[in-house]
């Protein structure tokens, strides 16, 4: 069974919560970072921990929601190993994951309901790393990674 972290901040929370049961009921084993209530966070403390959980292989994959996508996007994609993506519609959920081969998804709570962000994760879930020439993109993306972190 396949373990997804998932986390949002404020704006993000009913989403979250909404996404978290859909994918217990898709049979994904979830493990929720919060937040827990609709009371103002920091949305930096919780995607840095389901980042984390990602780049640590604690989680194969991982969910992030803010109200824009932008904030946790930046977060997540400060660790190592972690390959973020905001996605807005299926075509990005589809690219990301074949080009980029993306571990996180960020979604943005101002800009998709509850019907497109089911949607948007059935595809990007479902969709595999297309390797060839993009294989050779995300490895040099990881040894880009690897010499920042030997600085």
């Amino acid at each position: 069974m396949m373990k997804i972290a998932i986390g949002s901040d404020h704006g993000g929370y009913e989403l979250k919560d909404k996404i978290a049961a859909f994918l217990k009921e898709e049979k994904y084993a979830v493990e929720d970072f919060g937040t827990h209530s609709k009371e103002s966070c920091d949305y930096p403390l919780i995607g840095f921990e389901v980042a984390k959980a990602v780049a640590d292989g604690k989680a194969a994959k991982g969910i992030l929601i803010c109200k824009t996508g932008v904030g946790m996007a930046i977060i997540a994609n400060k660790l190592h190993g972690v390959r973020a993506a905001a996605c807005y519609d299926t075509g990005m959920a589809k690219s990301s994951r074949e080009h980029n081969d993306c571990n996180i998804v960020v979604l943005a709570a101002s800009y998709t309901d509850f019907k497109k962000a089911k949607e948007i994760l059935k595809v990007w879930l479902n969709t595999e790393h297309a390797g060839e020439r993009h294989a050779r993109r995300v490895k040099q993306i990881k040894d880009i990674e690897t010499k920042l972190k030997e600085r």
